[in-house]
């Protein structure tokens, strides 16, 4: 009874609210005319006419219903645009607001918008206009398996690999019928291996580019899931949509994350995955596909540690391995990267690249990077030059400071002058620089060098030595041992094409051996300076591990990221430590090392441009399988110096040393105490006797006193440092060196 009561009153309110609302429209017109009277009256002063509120939560939920009705019945009907516009308005007001108020005028409180339009009308075209859109974003919504962007011409310097892929990858997708004419069964995988940076991704989105075919994108660690069963179930729903799109084109990037070795996994989760991964990949062969090809591309850093099942013919049938860059592929690189730049002057690409060894290609990136932006530091300090030469003669007249617009070198310039000018240039500049002053910026070939000391290569992160700041003008004498090995290492690194055309392509070795203290380790830091290549320093023991199997696995990291970076230079210091005699004296685990070390220098791999140096005291423990020719194969005897060499020694030592003018170096050089000396020994000469030269003078100062720039060492320094610093070889020692050099002398 309750609610058929409530049901009836309500369309009895409605047809009340509807009839107040028609005699509201038509006070509304009689009192346009009058509209300017009554301007100044106070809207505080309406009184309401008739208040109709809802009673309680159910009256209020049938009115929005029916409220909702009658807008869509209305909008069904023929009514003429008016009554329709009055309708809904008065329907909408009364579904938004419980309370419809009416004021003396007979206007009705949100029943219509400003400009005379119906809030339920304006609604309507609300929605249409968002249904509109919606229908548009919808056209255009990117198709989650579009080709990507890039195209085989942003590549360079992997054209071998190209030439490979296409091969194997395009000829099946754009001519099948080929295959099914001949009978042949194409290939149905490639796994791409190689360091991080060397464009595995960006060559598989290129493939796609050019083919235009649908590409699938997969992130490997995306399928592993937390439940049980879940990352099968994924994997089986990718490749079953690869199968309804063929010809499509596969493409699973760090496909080691998903399909590691079964016997070493850790969860039985990890062995379902690689189940499933080599059932899906067998399904897509033609037979089960209706001849309909689906080609896969995979991506790893790690070939080693995929399952030898996912290896195998008929799944990924051919493996290409994309390594580091040579000279000639950077080369090309640099060039791709730089067309969409703005370069300027004579810019050496050449030149460039032959000062970038081990850079892959995302480090070539990161390097024109940072030469943008050093030439944006560079611009804006020619910008900042030439406002101070316009604002010259402005600051002439004023009692501006010159200092505050001062030209001089960003660099040598304070934190605060250097936010100054950039607060001043953003003042002077607040709007988008003009055609005119932006003509005038690019890039030039010395933004690059300077960018060349800021951008480290991804390989060299981790294992690799700092190229040494020594220099052969920091060595004095050894003027033999310096030329051989220029024309062993430095060399054939700077110019390999000469070494080619003689027919010599395999690197050579050197053993430098001889006396502690002559300068081996000098010169092999020397060389690495002069050379401008990567340079990785192994202290013999520091490979040794007690762990079975661990030893041998460092050498061959070793030489692994030598050859990912060549050309490379090995230094080995102390070998005699790892590479000793193989007797019965010796432990198995030593032997295994040495044969490891003996099959990293001439193995079936080669070394590919590795040059070894390697340095020890003791030539006569060292495997003589470590000398033969191919391997260690100079050996370069580093002797006491000569009294000559000894006076080019000390002019080298002392070229920062206050001497006296009475200190003759060569009467130092030939003095008897001298014979036996090491570049080591006359080192710590040279420095005990400034240490004897500076003590004089600390003792003679009060505490007040200032050190001046009387200090001078002078013959007596050098008496004192005589009676200090004794030769580091003794007699003994040298006549066995000299006979171990009658050894050796056919090789050094």
């Amino acid at each position: 009874m309750v609610l058929w009561t409530k049901l009836t009153v309500v369309p009895h309110i409605k047809l009340r609210l509807k009839t107040l609302a028609n005699i509201s429209n038509e006070n509304q017109s009689q009192n346009d005319n009058k509209a300017d009277e009554k301007s100044d009256i106070d809207d505080s002063n309406s009184v309401p006419l008739v208040t109709v509120k809802s009673t309680n939560s159910l009256n209020k939920s049938l009115t929005r219903l029916w409220a909702n009705n009658k807008v869509e019945s209305l909008g069904d009907s023929k009514l003429g645009a008016k009554e329709r516009t009055t309708d809904r308005s008065t329907d909408n007001s009364i579904h938004k607001d419980p309370e419809f108020i009416v004021d003396t005028q007979g206007t009705n409180t949100g029943a219509s918008t400003p400009n005379g339009t119906g809030l339920g009308e304006k609604r309507k075209l609300d929605a249409d206009e968002k249904n509109r859109r919606r229908k548009k974003n919808k056209g255009v919504q990117k198709d989650p398996y579009e080709s990507p962007s890039t195209r085989l011409s942003d590549l360079g310097g992997i054209e071998s690999c190209i030439e490979e892929i296409l091969e194997l990858v395009v000829m099946p997708l754009k001519h099948p019928e080929i295959y099914l004419h001949t009978g042949v069964e194409p290939p149905r995988g490639v796994l791409l291996h190689g360091p991080p940076g060397c464009g595995k991704t960006m060559l598989a989105n290129a493939i796609a580019g050019e083919l235009g075919v649908p590409f699938i994108q997969i992130s490997a660690p995306s399928v592993v899931s937390g439940m049980s069963g879940e990352s099968e179930k994924k994997l089986r729903d990718i490749f079953q949509e690869a199968k309804s799109l063929a010809p499509c084109l596969v493409f699973i990037d760090e496909i080691d994350a998903i399909t590691p070795k079964r016997e070493t996994a850790q969860r039985e989760m990890e062995r379902r995955i690689v189940a499933q991964m080599l059932t899906c990949i067998d399904d897509l062969s033609w037979e089960k596909n209706d001849n309909k090809p689906v080609m896969m591309i995979g991506a790893t850093n790690r070939p080693d540690s995929l399952d030898p099942a996912l290896r195998r013919a008929g799944r990924f049938d051919r493996e290409i391995s994309l390594g580091v860059p040579d000279d000639v592929g950077r080369e090309k690189i640099l060039r791709i990267l730089c067309k969409k730049l703005r370069l300027s002057g004579g810019f050496d690409y050449q030149a460039l690249a032959k000062s970038t060894p081990g850079y892959v290609g995302a480090d070539l990136n990161a390097l024109t990077t940072a030469a943008g932006m050093i030439a944006v530091k560079r611009i804006f300090q020619e910008m900042k030059s030439r406002g101070a030469e316009k604002a010259s003669k402005a600051v002439a007249e004023s009692d501006v400071d010159m200092m505050d617009i001062d030209s001089s070198l960003w660099d040598d310039q304070p934190s605060e002058k250097k936010l100054q000018w950039i607060s001043e240039f953003l003042e002077a500049h607040p709007e988008p620089l003009t055609e005119e002053e932006l003509s005038a910026l690019a890039i030039t070939n010395a933004d690059f060098i300077e960018a060349l000391k800021k951008v480290q290569p991804s390989a060299q992160r981790e294992g690799f030595a700092t190229v040494p700041g020594v220099t052969w003008k920091d060595i004095g004498a050894l003027d033999r041992i310096r030329e051989e090995l220029r024309m062993s290492i430095v060399e054939p690194i700077r110019h390999p094409e000469f070494f080619a055309k003689v027919g010599i392509s395999s690197p050579s070795g050197v053993l430098l051996w001889g006396p502690p203290g002559c300068g081996k380790t000098l010169l092999a830091k020397a060389v690495a300076n002069e050379s401008h290549t990567n340079f990785i320093s192994v202290k013999g023991p520091e490979l040794l591990n007690k762990y079975v199997g661990e030893s041998e696995r460092a050498v061959r990291q070793v030489f692994a990221r030598a050859r990912a970076s060549s050309p490379c230079v090995v230094f080995f210091d102390e070998l005699d430590a790892l590479c000793s005699r193989r007797d019965e004296k010796q432990s198995e685990a030593t032997a295994r090392v040495v044969n490891t070390l003996l099959t990293e220098l001439d193995g079936v791999e080669g070394r590919k441009q590795v040059y070894v140096i390697a340095a020890t005291n003791r030539p006569d423990m060292i495997d003589p399988a470590m000398l033969r020719p191919g391997r260690l194969d100079k050996l370069l005897y580093v002797e006491l110096p000569t009294p000559s060499e000894r006076l080019e020694i000390l002019k080298t030592l002392t070229t920062k040393t206050p001497l006296s003018p009475a200190v003759d170096l060569e009467k130092v050089a030939t003095h008897p105490r001298c014979d036996g000396y090491s570049g080591a020994d006359l080192a710590s000469l040279v420095r005990e006797a400034a240490v004897s030269a500076l003590r004089s003078v600390i003792l003679s100062k009060t505490p007040d006193d200032t050190l001046a720039d009387e200090v001078e060492v002078t013959s007596a320094h050098f008496e004192t440092a005589f009676s200090n610093v004794a030769p580091s070889v003794a007699p003994q020692d040298k006549k066995r060196y000299d006979s171990l050099k009658r050894l050796y002398t056919s090789s050094s």
